[in-house]
């Protein structure tokens, strides 16, 4: 038998009454009734409850012992008397009677407690990471990341991929993010990069010939913390497969998906095959191309009604007139929501930096009427056809925005979602995920004014080639496309441009030259004019995947050891300064300028 356990903390139940047993495991917390000691001993598979009489030798130790501790107990099994089980634990039926206890190690005096889930500052949480890992929760949420990754790993293989490894030191990009730089001893003055992503290695892959690839690729860079994204580093399912076409990755993906869901999640999935909505009606029917589609709030352009010379809302119509656009949001059945709803609505717009959201709510009485602030600048014509554009009816209410398209978009997606949740339209218990397609290769930049890449500049525009119109360059879509989920984008993929010449029209058209072009991107278009096949690919983010199933907001909740947001691991020390002889080796001398 193992000297330290013959079972874990997790698996003893009455079947088991009158063995003597031996646990292993931490001093989870413990009850002192006086006469009796009770103790909880965790492992990383669950609790068993021990208790100790006050005439035991060992009675007075554990007394004196701090939480979390480690121990060996030795004893037996016996039932718990009727009324004290805990149906909540596996072992809630059952408890150890102590006769021996060997210490492993003793704990020192906590900086933060294990048992409970009260939530504590992060510096706290991320210096003594190895502690709040021993939380049930983090602990919880870690097995299942491991559990996913070996999921996804089984249907991918299953699904006819393959995985293989990719260089982690590379080239720096010239594009994206900042990357992260390693100096080379052996190349004085040079430096690799870790990868971003491992997006031209698997190109190439396709481009040697294998056909269906995957891997869970670590990616670097360095940009500022956000709630679903680490600093430094983070981890995605990356695939990409020969001769296919947009459809053909989709397939994949939603099989994956559906799959992965259903098998982590009691929740529903809403579509099981994910509606396919355009970049441009994503942006006019929910101002992003992130959209939660539990949400059944759309937003509709009313622009041209501020055309009418029935409508007297001056204020819009000025804007309308100088090329401003007027976006509203429909909320049915509302007519009986006291004013107070409205007006905080309005405040908190006007909190996120708009101008506020105008509003009023239809009602009829002898005629169709608009109640509120601005429903008097209506006349009855005007709201019949509000209400035709928007398929609104007696009792709806409408809250509107006009400005810049940009600034529209902004404040009405964000206002779809409050005010979602203020209505309790939002079923929490389901997920939806859709695909955003059609992409415009290109875009006008505000600043300026010329045309650049929007998403990706190495998609495949759509159409057949010879036939594009190359002098409207706005117009042509790519095939790039994104898989959202619940409002939170999991990916982006593409079908990428494997013709060298193409790619030279494309980027010329972006305002680069061939020259530059060859200069950024050797590598890639030396193998593509090697013989290439059509080829796409997807890489949803892993940790947005267990963020989701884990029903977190933010990413250090299901990440091992993560960074704060100013990139420091607190319990490591990292980064750190690095003695000068290293330095040297590399050729490098530090130069920073103190304020």
């Amino acid at each position: 038998m193992n000297k330290y356990r013959s079972h874990n903390c997790s698996e003893l139940t009455e079947k088991d009454s009158g063995k003597t047993v031996s646990l292993s495991g931490w001093l989870h917390r413990k009850r002192d009734h006086g006469n009796l000691l009770f103790i909880d001993l965790r492992d990383h598979f669950g609790l068993t409850q021990c208790v100790i009489e006050n005439n035991s030798k060992f009675f007075s130790v554990l007394e004196k012992l701090r939480p979390e501790s480690v121990l060996t107990i030795t004893g037996q099994v016996v039932k718990r008397e009727k009324g004290t089980e805990n149906l909540e634990l596996s072992t809630g039926k059952i408890e150890i009677n102590t006769q021996s206890i060997k210490i492993l190690s003793e704990s020192k005096d906590l900086p933060m407690p294990v048992f409970g889930e009260q939530d504590y500052p992060e510096d706290i949480r991320l210096k003594y990471r190895f502690l709040d890992l021993r939380r049930e929760e983090m602990h919880k949420n870690i097995i299942l990341r491991s559990k996913v990754i070996s999921f996804i790993r089984s249907e991918m293989l299953k699904l006819g991929f393959l995985e293989y490894q990719t260089p982690i030191l590379t080239s720096s990009s010239p594009e994206g993010a900042r990357d992260f730089l390693v100096p080379s001893r052996l190349n004085p003055g040079k430096f690799y990069a870790l990868p971003q992503a491992p997006q031209q290695f698997k190109q190439l892959i396709m481009v040697s010939g294998f056909d269906k690839y995957f891997q869970i690729a670590p990616c670097f860079r360095d940009e500022d913390a956000r709630a679903d994204r680490s600093p430094g580093e983070f981890y995605q399912l990356d695939i990409e497969m020969s001769f296919v076409e947009q459809e053909d990755v989709f397939k994949v993906v939603e099989t994956l998906m559906i799959n992965l869901f259903k098998n982590f999640s009691s929740k529903k999935i809403m579509n099981n095959k994910f509606p396919r909505i355009s970049y441009q009606e994503a942006m006019l029917r929910y101002g992003t191309d992130k959209p939660d589609l539990r949400n059944p709030l759309l937003i509709n352009d009313i622009t041209n009604i501020f055309t009418r010379n029935d409508v007297k809302f001056d204020i819009f119509k000025k804007l309308v007139k100088s090329g401003s656009k007027a976006r509203c949001i429909v909320t049915k059945n509302t007519k009986d929501k006291p004013r107070s709803f409205f007006d905080n609505i309005d405040k908190w717009a006007k909190e996120q930096g708009a101008s506020g959201l105008a509003y009023f709510t239809i009602e009829k009485n002898e005629k169709i009427l608009g109640k509120g602030p601005v429903g008097k600048f209506f006349s009855e014509d005007s709201l019949r056809e509000i209400m035709k554009i928007c398929n609104a009816e007696v009792g709806d209410s409408i809250f509107l925005s006009c400005g810049k398209i940009s600034e529209v978009e902004k404040i009405l997606s964000i206002s779809r979602d409050k005010i979602a949740k203020d209505l309790n339209l939002i079923d929490e218990e389901q997920f939806a995920f859709c695909w955003i397609v059609d992409y415009p290769m290109y875009e006008l930049d505000e600043q300026t004014k010329k045309i650049k890449f929007s998403h990706n500049p190495f998609s495949m525009p759509q159409g057949e080639v010879d036939k594009l119109n190359f002098n409207n360059p706005l117009e042509i879509k790519a095939f790039q496309y994104d898989i959202v989920c619940n409002g939170v984008e999991l990916s982006s993929g593409a079908i990428r441009n494997h013709m060298p010449e193409l790619m030279y029209k494309l980027f010329s058209i972006a305002g680069y030259d061939k020259k530059k072009v060859e200069e950024k991107f050797s590598g890639m278009l030396n193998a593509l004019s090697y013989g290439a096949p059509p080829h796409g690919g997807i890489a949803p983010g892993v940790d947005r995947i267990v963020m989701l199933l884990a029903n977190e907001k933010n990413i250090r909740e299901i990440t091992l050891f993560p960074m704060n947001q100013n990139a420091q691991d607190l319990m490591m020390k990292a980064p750190s300064e690095v003695e000068e002889k290293q330095l040297k080796e590399l050729g490098i001398k530090i130069d920073i300028k103190k304020n």
